[in-house]
């Protein structure tokens, strides 16, 4: 029998922490909880509203928007968690915010990586569906991601995203002692013949689970290392930020246009000025 702290069903949100009405219908989605307050730093106010393990979520506003912002830590199964009770609380968008490792060599650290796909290189989505579901960035996310970097004239690649469930060898990276696991040494050469675009730990579940429950997801996040040119700095987070917190507000109009127009999804013959 299910504990009644561990009740899905219950109001109060078992690791979040969060109730109906703590959150606005979009949410970002940071790994550190220390990005919260850069994020937040775009907004025109913002309260933070739970803090509880590595779940700290912040609301506010964003020019006149309601938007939230919702720490996931590392990795996929944590973001599972996170969006499975947001969800529950009365989320409907989830926009990760995030750095990732570059696999093309024109890309440069503190561009920007708009997601279209994942790879699902994580085990947390094979919980939730056969591995033949695909994980796909929502249309009208990445639009307003495209639109939100444009108009901040921030460089952007818009691709498919590698998410793995390790740092070191899932990403091909050399573990304690120089331990590499089978297929690391060639899996940035593969990824990079394949045109993948980026690696990161989480972008491939929260699309497929927000897919599965007909949510909307998507993800950017800033280049702080190219795996081919072997550049590394920790450079582009507050663009990251600043463009999700762009694409809240345009999604938003996105949805106005909608019911205006009596139509269930944002399309280009669509103005969102």
């Amino acid at each position: 029998m299910t504990d009644a702290s561990e009740d899905p069903n219950q109001e109060m949100q078992y690791h979040v922490e969060l109730t109906p009405g703590d959150v606005a219908d979009t949410v970002l989605l940071p790994g550190n909880p220390e990005r919260v307050d850069k994020i937040t730093g775009f907004w025109d106010d913002a309260e933070e509203v739970a803090y509880h393990r590595e779940y700290r979520t912040a609301t506010g506003t964003y020019d006149g928007e309601p938007i939230s912002v919702t720490s996931t830590g590392i990795g996929s199964p944590s973001a599972a968690i996170a969006v499975e009770e947001l969800a529950r609380v009365g989320a409907d968008t989830f926009i990760r915010v995030g750095s990732c490792g570059a696999i093309q060599p024109e890309m440069e650290v503190g561009d920007l990586v708009i997601t279209t796909g994942g790879m699902r290189q994580e085990g947390t989505s094979k919980a939730y569906v056969r591995d033949e579901y695909p994980a796909t960035a929502d249309f009208e996310v990445v639009s307003a991601l495209v639109a939100a970097a444009e108009r901040l004239d921030y460089d952007y690649h818009t691709g498919v995203t590698m998410s793995a469930d390790s740092f070191y060898s899932g990403q091909g990276r050399p573990g304690f002692e120089g331990f590499m696991a089978e297929g690391a040494e060639d899996l940035v050469d593969h990824l990079q013949e394949a045109n993948v675009k980026n690696i990161e730990m989480e972008a491939a579940a929260i699309m497929t689970i927000a897919n599965i429950y007909g949510l909307r997801a998507g993800a950017v996040c800033s280049v702080y290392a190219n795996r081919v040119t072997g550049e590394f700095r920790t450079e582009g987070e507050r663009r990251a930020s600043e463009t999700a917190s762009l694409a809240t507000k345009l999604l938003a109009k996105m949805d106005e246009v909608k019911a205006e127009a009596g139509v269930d999804r944002w399309h280009a013959g669509l103005s969102i000025d």
